[in-house]
């Protein structure tokens, strides 16, 4: 893999990752596009590095991927438990899409970009949807137009 290849794999990671950013800062607050960015290109590394390691070993990949996956729980339990929610639960949409961003930015590291526009392409729409039920009238924090967590 050539230096190029590693910046355009990076470089298409933070885009995808800032990407879905700014549809969730749309939502929330506290979680926006640079958020989405780093996680994404902190993915992409971490699927470099995994190729430069040793490409032809499944199980090195496979260990970098639990790591990333293990890190970018923490990153998503925070999201959850995010002081502003209070004790409610709020937010497990977005930690899921920080998932999302970490594992496209994994795929981008490693060069599987139909996996990652095809990751990217389905949050995008999940994302954009409406609720198909709209809001529930026992949950009011989601009849607000702006919820205060996402």
């Amino acid at each position: 893999m050539t230096e190029l290849e590693v910046v355009l794999r990076i470089l298409a990671a933070a885009a995808v990752g800032f990407l879905i950013g700014v549809e969730r800062s749309r939502r929330i607050r506290f979680v926006g596009a640079r958020t989405f960015a780093l996680i994404a290109t902190a993915g992409a590394m971490a699927g470099v590095v995994a190729m430069r390691l040793h490409s032809e070993d499944a199980r090195v990949i496979s260990t970098v991927l639990q790591g990333v996956l293990t890190g970018v729980g923490f990153v998503g339990a925070g999201v959850i438990m995010h002081p502003a929610c209070g004790r409610s639960i709020h937010g497990v949409t977005t930690a899921a899409a920080i998932w999302v961003a970490a594992l496209a930015g994994f795929a981008a590291g490693l060069g599987e970009w139909l996996l990652m526009a095809v990751g990217a392409g389905l949050t995008f729409v999940v994302l954009m949807a409406p609720e198909p039920f709209g809001p529930r009238p026992d949950r009011p924090d989601e009849a607000k137009d702006e919820p205060p967590c996402g």
